[in-house]
């Protein structure tokens, strides 16, 4: 008779009623906005918030679409401003992808690291390789990309990420939903 050892469980991915519970906690509000404009697309705006007396100021927000064919989950524009702005900023991306896994077949999201300022931009990738996303190819003057900076709006690097590695390592920034026991990735 020979023992086997189970291989340790795998860390389980916070869910988006987890990431909003979260946000209670630290005394801000998650919202999600998504609309279906189109019979093949999602539009989404991931937005967070703290109540304050005169009403809610917004901490962040993050607008993307989703297409549910091959070409997944496209994030445009992300703004954060506020003190805790690296919390907030966990707290929109987990939610984003949360949200593609939980709702849409998108596993990949794609993004564009604009290129406004070169060292906003280098900082700009540097952020993003953080979140698993990997260098596609640069959009810049020629022909064959036009089309991409228009829907872009402007040159870069074009991104690709993971959804699931996205939440793993956003969820990990936030400190939930994994194993303690697992290094820094």
């Amino acid at each position: 008779m020979t023992a086997t050892t189970a291989p340790p469980p795998a860390p389980t991915r916070p869910s988006l009623a987890e990431l909003e519970a979260e946000a209670q906690c630290r005394g801000l509000l998650l919202r999600l906005q998504v609309g279906r404009p189109l019979a093949v697309a999602w539009s989404l705006r991931v937005v967070v918030a703290r109540r304050q007396p005169q009403g809610l100021l917004l901490l962040g927000e993050l607008k993307g679409w989703a297409l549910p064919l091959a070409t997944g989950l496209r994030l445009d524009t992300m703004r954060v401003q506020g003190q805790d702005t690296a919390a907030v900023g966990a707290l929109i991306w987990a939610a984003t992808f949360a949200w593609a896994l939980e709702a849409t077949p998108c596993r990949r999201a794609r993004l564009l690291a604009i290129r406004d300022q070169e060292a906003q931009h280098r900082r700009l990738v540097r952020y993003f390789r953080q979140l698993g996303f990997e260098a596609l190819r640069p959009l810049e003057g020629g022909a064959g990309d036009l089309a991409p900076r228009l829907l872009w709006g402007g040159a870069g690097l074009l991104m690709e990420g993971s959804c699931d590695e996205g939440l793993r390592r956003s969820a990990r920034r936030l400190g939930i939903g994994l194993d303690p026991s697992q290094g820094l990735g």
